[in-house]
């Protein structure tokens, strides 16, 4: 099974993670000692979900496709019940009660889960035609949806709504189903969200928090370094600093407490501080390689199932890359969405591997067809 494998993807896959790693280690040792914690304590924490993304990626290489019928309604409807549980028994970080604290070791994210069980849900729900016929029965699965992102929303965790429903849109764009099912589908969706917002605005209620509105001022951010323009302002001096060939590995000034959350949503500023212009154009290139054969696995799918889930994973990673490095850049607003492969994140990393595994076992069954 192995030889039958995107060699070209898993190979991109693994130095991406592996620079992930040593990255993470520069970026956080710094912050981990300050906190009176080992400076190996975010990339020991890392490497644990990266040993059990591996473990879980192997199991799912081995699972046939046709039973992600199941899977995938059982998953969905298990993102909704761990997202109701989040709200309830929750941990509350930097405003927001978005993780479980699992015995005070390290925390799990669900609306990390809840992306990847929607892409598996929506590629096997709409690639049976019985299902894409009727606008009732197409709008079963976006209503499941929308139910996620309002819980998601509610946390409040306005970046990750904003990129779940992103991965939603543009699947929904690549639903083989007629365009007057498709538009009626989406009238009725875009009804009940206007109804709703009303709903709730005339009743007082406050759709976005003082936090989320400040992130929106995002231009010109160095006017103001000592408050909202802090981290992208400090990003670009990482940025500047690195120049073409950077400081060198582990030199980094920024990751001194100038540059809060170095390791995960500013990762790739101390990734060009330290290692330069030239090395991160290597970086991206190696991203942009991972998105090209997912997107050719898609194309040469054998079925519409397989081709909706290949798809849906090329857009949660070009997505989450669009997002993270353009709030980096300061071309929009701060949403604290991690970089692929790259930023910290025992969740994300989980449910990014599991993904790619999900494309290879769809692409080697693709290749064992002929």
């Amino acid at each position: 099974m192995l030889k039958k494998l995107d060699k070209l993807l898993v190979i991109s896959v693994i130095v991406l993670i592996v620079i992930g790693l040593i990255m993470i280690f520069s970026a956080s040792n710094v912050t981990s000692y300050m906190h009176d914690k080992t400076p190996y304590n975010y990339f020991i924490r890392q490497l644990i979900f990266l040993i059990g993304s591996l473990f879980f990626s192997f199991a799912i290489l081995k699972i046939k496709s046709k039973y992600y019928y199941g899977i995938g309604f059982v998953t969905m409807i298990l993102s909704i019940g761990l997202l109701v549980g989040v709200l309830i028994y929750g941990k509350v970080s930097n405003d927001a009660k978005s993780w479980f604290n699992v015995f005070g070791l390290f925390t799990i994210q669900p609306s990390e889960f809840a992306k990847v069980a929607t892409i598996v849900y929506f590629g096997c729900y709409y690639s049976k035609k019985s299902n894409c016929d009727k606008v009732q029965l197409v709008c079963i699965p976006l209503l499941m949806a929308l139910g996620i992102a309002v819980l998601i929303a509610i946390q409040p965790d306005l970046g990750t709504t904003l990129l779940y429903l992103g991965i939603v849109f543009f699947m929904f764009l690549e639903l083989p189903i007629s365009n007057k099912i498709k538009r009626n589908s989406a009238i009725g969706l875009i009804a009940i969200v206007l109804v709703s917002l009303l709903l709730l605005l005339n009743n007082g209620v406050k759709l976005l928090f003082d936090r989320q509105i400040e992130r929106f001022n995002f231009l010109n951010p160095c006017a103001r370094i000592y408050s909202t323009g802090n981290q992208v302002c400090n990003g670009y001096i990482a940025i500047n600093n690195g120049g073409l060939f950077g400081k060198g590995l582990g030199n980094s000034t920024q990751k001194y407490l100038y540059l809060p959350e170095a390791y995960t949503d500013f990762i790739f500023a101390i990734i060009v501080e330290e290692l330069g212009l030239v090395t991160t154009i290597g970086i991206l290139i190696l991203l942009f390689i991972v998105l090209w054969r997912i997107f050719l696995i898609a194309k040469r799918s054998k079925d519409s199932k397989g081709a909706l889930i290949c798809y849906g994973v090329f857009w949660y990673i070009l997505l989450h890359i669009i997002i993270n490095l353009g709030g980096l850049l300061g071309l929009m607003p701060l949403t604290g969405v991690p970089l692929p492969f790259l930023s910290y994140g025992g969740s994300y990393l989980l449910s990014l591997v599991i993904s790619i595994a999900i494309v290879l076992r769809i692409d080697y069954e693709t290749k064992t067809s002929k």
